[in-house]
């Protein structure tokens, strides 16, 4: 086949890698909308920050509710259309917050986008899981996150702009009309019989087992339950370097905050970075646990050196760099760890289950270094940080076979 005919029509799992990852870019907007635009809604609305924070609890609690749930729904119905859906309800439901003029109706929407949000994880390492060769699984699961992160990069500019363009209600209706149109991409997208030829040669889906029992004895199997764990720590470990380095900084060291931002948007910009390359690493060896566990250290050093020294300002950046280089180098391998001990057939439900982790170490995660901050300890922060990831090492180091038949 020459290069102009696969130019002219890539491989079908090319183009599922693709709109796969445009869902996951877009989930990512609307995980952070309203931090951007949180100044103005305030005001419009003349609420205090803790009741703009229902807002997001209904978002993070409804998802962890919901997310399991929602894997099971994907293996039994299909993951396509139920992305789609999910695009759709949480494209649905921002537009709606920019249209209606009631505080209530936008925490009610932000539940509803919470829902939505439910069907990313499950969908999407379902779809990629079942139609992706074997051989570039881990490159694909690496651009999948890739565009997660590029869409948290880009949130905060894209939607201040669309704010000063046409209000922050006009943001809203902007990110809602967006997903709609990935939402139109993906089902202009089928799954053609090569792609489920692909499938059926390495990683075939058997049907998924209908014994509900069967089901969550695979969940709380112990290979499971560290994976879950993982993620939770994983939660903790982004929630105090992402959301209070820069504040915990300024408290440690009176680092600057136009210093202590570049640090941490060099961290953001070279963890995008160490996706990619970590995508590369899960193609070069089958010992994911091993190249996760040093990740982790390579994580847990620079945590613990910003614990214990003030840096000057590229210092900082550096040390700073080098953390959210393995925070990404780390992510093809996590998921690798997760694929390898979870059943042909049940990517939805276990993928789904995992990953709540992310919004159980979400929701406890400004309650911890909240109260670390609150405390006068902001060195504590970054050893929070650093003793997570020492303990993520033992997740992915001890993750025993998986026996349990799905």
């Amino acid at each position: 086949m020459s290069l102009a005919t696969l130019v002219a029509k890539p491989a079908p799992h090319i183009r599922l890698i693709g709109v796969v990852s445009a869902a996951h870019f877009t989930s990512h907007i609307y995980i952070l909308i309203l931090a951007p635009l949180l100044p103005f809604v305030r005001e419009a609305y003349g609420v205090s920050y803790t009741e703009i924070g229902f807002a997001l609890a209904a978002f993070n609690i409804v998802s962890a509710a919901l997310q399991t749930p929602a894997g099971f729904l994907v293996d039994w119905l299909g993951a396509r259309m139920l992305l789609i859906a999910g695009l759709i309800v949480g494209a649905l439901a921002y537009i709606v917050v920019g249209l209606v003029d009631s505080f209530w109706v936008m925490v009610v929407m932000f539940a509803l986008a919470g829902v939505g949000n439910t069907v990313y994880h499950p969908a999407d390492y379902s779809l990629l899981s079942h139609h992706v060769p074997s051989e570039r699984i881990g490159q694909a699961y690496s651009i999948h996150t890739f565009a997660g992160l590029l869409g948290s990069a880009v949130t905060p500019a894209s939607l201040l702009i669309m704010q000063n363009l046409w209000g922050w209600r006009g943001a809203f209706i902007g990110a809602g009309v967006f997903g709609l149109l990935v939402a139109a991409v993906l089902l202009a997208v089928r799954e053609e019989p090569a792609a489920t030829a692909t499938a059926k040669r390495g990683d075939a889906a058997k049907p998924a087992d209908a014994n509900t029992q069967t089901a969550w004895q695979l969940l709380l199997s112990a290979p499971i339950l560290l994976n879950m764990l993982f993620f939770v720590l994983i939660a903790l470990m982004s929630g105090g370097m992402f959301n209070y380095s820069v504040v915990a900084l300024g408290a440690l060291y009176a680092t600057p905050v136009t210093i202590a931002n570049g640090a941490l948007s060099a961290l953001l910009l070279l963890s995008a970075i160490g996706v990619l390359i970590g995508g590369l690493a899960v193609t070069r060896t089958s010992r994911h646990g091993l190249v996760a566990s040093l990740g982790l250290v390579g994580m847990a050093i620079p945590a613990a050196l910003v614990a214990s020294f003030d840096f000057n300002t590229l210092a900082l950046v550096a040390v700073m760099t080098v953390f959210g280089f393995f925070f990404g180098f780390i992510s093809p391998s996590r998921d690798m760890i997760v694929r390898e001990v979870t059943p042909p057939g049940s990517f939805g439900k276990v993928f789904g289950f995992v990953t709540t982790g992310f919004n159980l170490g979400g929701i406890v995660s400004p309650v911890i270094f909240g109260a670390i901050m609150d405390a006068g300890h902001p060195r504590q922060v970054f050893l929070v940080v650093a003793a997570s990831a020492l303990a993520a090492i033992l997740t992915v180091a001890t993750v025993p076979r998986q026996t349990i038949k799905a």
